[in-house]
């Protein structure tokens, strides 16, 4: 179970994208999915997050993402406090 704070309204709108995004059967038509629902902008935060926590867990210092992705050590610090969290999602889920 999701334990952040998410009101009732978003978890369960939340579940069903969930269940949309389970359904594609190709990439491209999950890729077509999230250019339809997000902005150009919230799809290249969306991949610079996940390039961030990949950067982290190989073990890249803060201060070089910084400066390569171009972003504050504010961002980068609260990726690194989900990959120290015990049972992180995001850690199980990262590439090795």
């Amino acid at each position: 179970m999701y334990r952040n704070k998410i009101g009732v309204k978003s978890k369960r709108e939340l579940t069903q994208l969930l269940h949309v995004l389970r359904s594609f059967k190709t990439e491209a038509a999950a890729i077509g999915f999230f250019q339809e629902l997000f902005t150009r902008a919230e799809i290249e935060d969306f991949a610079l997050r996940w390039r961030l926590l990949k950067m982290l867990k190989s073990g890249v210092p803060q201060r070089k993402i910084a400066a390569r992705l171009g972003i504050s050590l504010c961002k980068i610090t609260r990726g690194s406090k989900v990959l120290k969290k015990r049972n992180s999602k995001i850690k199980q889920v990262l590439p090795k």
